[in-house]
């Protein structure tokens, strides 16, 4: 059975969406949770999932291998799960082809630095955008521009907000997030 870790920084539905699918499967299991907020509702989540949720500073992971160490006993594949931070080269060299990021936009567009959340939200709506969507994809050693996995879109019109638009992802991350991740994890296994 394959380890997963979780990055996480917020509020963790995704988390919390990607730990219940894998407790009805024999191939994976969330063995941690990593957050860098302390204050973050992913710990409440955490604890009625029965999940070990763990805090860490900026210098556990970029200064110092505290993070790489633990994650050298805990994973087999890492999933960003709304987590802004860089992942250090040294995490990407250990765990080539097996972190996986969601964003909140169709990738190459709405990427990079500085957009997550709902400022990629308001740029696509700034933008008249008439479809957005999802994409998952490897980390590498620059913002959202890892070899994409996946693409998922939704419509949008003169309508939606960037709350609505919100929204929409939402119902995206949450149906296909844990998917994708199996079917990695299974290609792996073949």
């Amino acid at each position: 059975m394959k380890r997963i870790v979780i990055f996480a920084s917020g509020s963790g539905s995704n988390a919390e969406n990607i730990i219940q699918f894998f407790k009805k499967t024999k191939i994976a299991r969330v063995t941690t949770v990593l957050c860098n907020t302390e204050s973050a509702k992913v710990f409440d989540r955490c604890k009625k999932l029965e999940v070990k949720c763990l805090h860490f500073k900026r210098s556990d992971f970029s200064t110092s291998d505290n993070v790489l160490n633990l994650l050298k006993k805990e994973a087999d594949f890492i999933i960003l799960a709304g987590f802004l931070w860089k992942i250090p080269q040294s995490i990407i060299d250990n765990f080539p082809n097996k972190i996986i990021n969601i964003h909140p936009a169709l990738l190459p567009k709405y990427g990079g630095k500085g957009m997550y959340g709902m400022s990629v939200h308001r740029a696509v709506k700034e933008n008249n955008e008439t479809v957005t969507g999802i994409t998952i994809h490897f980390v590498n050693a620059n913002y959202d521009e890892g070899a994409i996995i996946f693409q998922a879109k939704t419509a949008l019109d003169h309508q939606d907000s960037p709350e609505s638009i919100a929204q929409k992802i939402h119902l995206l991350e949450q149906k296909h997030f844990p998917n994708v991740i199996e079917t990695i994890i299974l290609k792996e296994n073949a």
